[in-house]
């Protein structure tokens, strides 16, 4: 008798995702955790391995597709002989993989060895997840979770209606209109005005967003409409610093890092968020609070072919600088190999974007909520400045801070970006660290 493999439970929040590519094909026999399909979520791609091992019967899904968490993929006749079966070859979009564009591009980074085998695929249709409250399930269809989603509603405060409690969209709808209105306004989502008709003005062709794109958008639209940000600009002299790097930097290639600016801006803010609490927080306006973070685990914005990633690099304050240059080299790896685990873009609690290695300089970043801040990081360039009454030829390093001016004033803010500033004018104090 064939056994149905459906699609495993992504993790908290994530409903669907699309077929990127099926791997197997009817009638081939698979071992158990051979890759079977292709998938990407909204956080990031990964293979869907095989619980069992058997022959292929039956493939109901193909590259395209929208699955949802629970649904069939393929139906598979176990068999005992296809345990010893060969593992597959690697599929064409990870074997045939062009590394992608990071943020910053290290000098080195070390190839890291493949993650094992994705989640465990269930036989049966996974029970839907826990709400925050309990562990009474959420019943509500994968649109109505996306519509809640992108108006910013908790899916698993919403009283359902419907039979066994289902939450429809109209229930969606009229738990928005009860919320207090002390709340913020959630995002109005993406909708825009109709397109004309390119087609009049020369030939034009079509290119679906990715789910990273996608999910990109709602979270930027919803930032940009909901949160009033403020940026604040600075240069900071790190012509001292840069000599401190080339010193260091073969020692850190020993080591398996690449000793970027990267690691080393990420000690110094995670030094500043010590000292400035208020930028290693997030707002509960609902309740009225702050919430302080002890933890400083900082995101990394990485410009990847699927789109904009930000992975998360923990406990920052408690790594030296080549701790942090060899994990940053580890991740990168990562980012370009596509191989990058869902739970290292989770948990930052304060973000860096840095386009310097694509020649830009200022520029406004803008924040990741529920983060209250992000630092926005521009190339360096040469220039004369006045130091002690000479000009001088010093390398000066743009940097923009991005802040939710409903939970940081101005002058915090600033003192903040200034802490960072005079800190890389002073590489004794890093070297220190390290």
């Amino acid at each position: 008798m064939a056994t149905e493999l459906r699609l495993p439970d992504l993790g908290e929040g994530i409903a669907d995702a699309d077929v990127l590519s099926v791997l197997v094909s009817a009638g081939q026999a698979v071992a158990k955790d051979d890759p079977i399909i292709e998938i990407e979520s909204d956080k990031a791609t990964l293979e869907v391995p095989a619980e069992l091992a058997g022959t292929v019967t039956q493939i109901l899904v193909s590259a395209g597709d929208t699955l949802q968490v629970g649904q069939t993929i393929l139906e598979l006749e176990e068999s005992d002989a296809a345990e010893d079966a060969k593992p597959l070859a690697p599929s064409p979009a990870t074997a045939n993989a062009r590394p992608s564009a990071v943020t910053e591009t290290p000098e080195r980074t070390p190839t890291p060895s493949r993650p094992q085998p994705g989640p465990t695929i269930r036989t049966q249709p996974p029970p839907p997840p826990p709400s925050a409250g309990g562990d009474m399930p959420v019943f509500a269809s994968p649109s109505t979770r996306g519509f809640a989603r992108e108006i910013g509603i908790d899916i698993r405060e919403v009283p359902g209606s419907g039979p066994a409690g289902r939450i429809s969209i109209d229930d969606v709808k009229a738990h928005a209109r009860a919320r207090p209105s002390t709340q913020p306004a959630a995002s109005v989502g993406l909708t825009a005005a109709p397109l004309p008709d390119f087609s009049k003005f020369g030939a034009t062709r079509r290119e679906r967003m990715s789910r990273v794109r996608r999910a990109t958008a709602t979270n930027i639209a919803q930032s940009w409409s909901s949160i009033p940000h403020v940026t604040l600009f600075n240069d900071a002299d790190i012509t001292s610093v840069e000599a401190m790097r080339q010193r260091e930097k073969d020692r850190v290639r020993s080591a398996g890092g690449s000793l970027t600016i990267t690691p080393i801006l990420m000690k110094v803010v995670a030094a500043a968020l010590k000292a400035h609490p208020k930028m290693n927080a997030s707002a509960d306006f609902t309740a009225n609070e702050m919430v302080l973070k002890d933890y400083c685990h900082l995101g990394v914005a990485a410009d990847t072919e699927r789109g904009l990633l930000v992975p998360v690099i923990r406990d920052v304050d408690e790594k030296s600088i080549t701790e942090l240059a060899i994990e940053v080299a580890e991740v990168a790896g990562q980012v370009r190999e596509g191989q990058l685990p869902p739970e290292r873009l989770e948990g930052a609690s304060f973000t860096i974007s840095n386009l310097g290695g694509l020649g830009t300089g200022h520029f406004t970043p803008i924040i990741n909520p529920p983060e209250v801040g992000i630092l926005g990081v521009g190339r360096a360039v040469e220039r004369p400045v006045y130091v002690e009454g000479l000009l001088r030829p010093r390398l000066m390093l743009p940097l923009a801070l991005s802040f939710d001016h409903r939970a940081v004033d101005g002058a915090d803010g600033a003192r903040f970006l200034t802490w960072i500033v005079e800190a890389l004018a002073q590489p004794l104090m890093l070297a220190m660290g390290d």
